[in-house]
């Protein structure tokens, strides 16, 4: 009888920043009892005291898994960000200790899709003005730059999950639709794609931006983009705080170039309730500014809490890599009659025929092989017939190959 090099009885979640039940439910019906939950971010000394003994870490995005926090985390083997981004994990430090880190980056789309909208009637309405007066004791009941949103033309910047699904839900509300895509997208609806984003921004009376952050996207909305946009427009941005230049669309506004924006993520943000949020758009009358919640629903963080949970107990059951930002992506189908051995290795010459020594000098059948490596990290799952042990000393003689990161006896 096969054993587990690691039972899961033995394994420690450590789950930070209010993850949601979902993911302890998950943990706990596929056998994970270890699982201790922290309801805030951890300082980096904190946290390196935390993920020392820790094999799984879930967090959101505040969070910072740097490689110095990575150093002392000897035992960690996954990573879970249960959020869209992962710029809080240095993911190529991560990737070079054999560890994948998994994100959910579609869980909250309709959840930011319907934020967006919302936004934009209220844009639309003049609504930000009118709520901060009638919070002064005024009383501006006029019907002047106020617009229904039927016939209006939305510009969406990055047609992906989000940016379709806005697409459909604002043409359903009668909004013409027109997207901007560096990559060739197919058209949904009744929407246009544009080869040229100044044709976007200067035909738009309302622009969405949906893109991720990117070396191309940082600062891709500057003062010369805003000052292209038709007089009188709308910018909502809900994707990155370093797409849009925050002087430049606080300077628009207030000359009245642009009628009103609503921004949910920025350059800066704090790292904590008690830090001040400091912006040059505070104050500004015809600006929504929300605390980077474009995806913050109770179903969104549901769905999110289930789906990075599964993706932790899929690689850690069965090695699965399916949906990791940083590692090479393996689906590996369970197997009821084989034993299953990961390893994870430098990608040199040599380490596969290595592998396959070790089981041929014992005369082990291997039943399949999975490889998969990306010119940096190889990662070899191999299924073999046979009534094996760990003390038969084949993962010890695995790890003892040249460029091992590290090596598992799944089951």
């Amino acid at each position: 009888m096969s054993k587990l090099s690691l039972p899961k009885d033995k394994i420690k979640v450590l789950l930070l920043e209010n993850v949601h039940s979902n993911a302890v439910d998950l943990f706990k019906r596929q056998g994970y009892g270890q699982i201790e939950q922290v309801g805030e971010a951890l300082d980096e000394t904190e946290l390196k005291a935390r993920i020392a003994d820790a094999h799984m870490i879930g967090i959101r995005s505040r969070t910072q898994i740097t490689k110095e926090v990575l150093d002392v985390a000897d035992k960690l083997m996954v990573i879970g960000c249960f959020c869209i981004g992962t710029n809080q994990v240095e993911t190529n430090a991560a990737k070079m200790l054999g560890i994948p880190v998994f994100n959910a980056p579609y869980s909250n789309t309709r959840s930011v899709a319907e934020l967006v909208l919302a936004q934009a009637i209220m844009l639309l309405r003049g609504i930000p003005e009118k709520s901060w007066i009638t919070h002064e004791g005024g009383w501006m009941k006029s019907a002047a730059g106020s617009y229904e949103i039927r016939g209006k033309t939305l510009g969406i910047v990055g047609y992906g999950h989000i940016g379709t699904q806005l697409s459909v839900m604002a043409e359903a509300l009668g909004m013409r639709v027109m997207f901007y895509d560096i990559v060739e997208k197919l058209a949904l609806g009744n929407a246009t794609a544009v080869r040229d984003l100044g044709e976007l921004l200067n035909n738009s009376d309302v622009v969405s931006l949906h893109v991720p952050s990117t070396e191309m996207t940082a600062g891709m909305i500057d003062k010369a983009c805003l000052r292209n946009m038709r007089k009188g427009a709308h910018l909502i941005n809900a994707s990155r705080g370093n797409v849009v230049d925050i002087e430049a669309l606080a300077e628009c506004l207030s000359d009245g170039h642009l009628a009103g924006a609503a921004v949910d993520v920025f350059p800066k943000e704090p790292a904590s309730p008690d830090e001040i949020f400091e912006s040059p758009l505070r104050g500004l009358k015809n600006v929504i500014l929300t605390p980077h919640i474009g995806g913050s629903t109770m179903e969104a963080q549901a769905n999110i809490g289930t789906e990075v949970a599964d993706k932790l107990v899929k690689y850690s059951d069965n090695g699965s890599t399916l949906g990791a930002v940083n590692f090479v992506e393996v689906a590996l189908p369970p197997q009821q009659n084989a034993v299953r051995f990961m390893h994870i290795h430098r990608d040199i010459p040599g380490v596969l025929s290595k592998i396959n020594g070790v089981f041929s000098s014992r005369d082990i059948n291997i039943t399949g092989q999975y490889l998969r490596a990306d010119g940096e990290i190889g990662y070899v799952v191999t299924d073999v017939i046979g009534d094996l042990d760990v003390g038969m000393g084949i993962r010890r003689e695995l790890a003892a190959i040249e460029g091992t990161v590290r090596s598992r006896f799944l089951y």
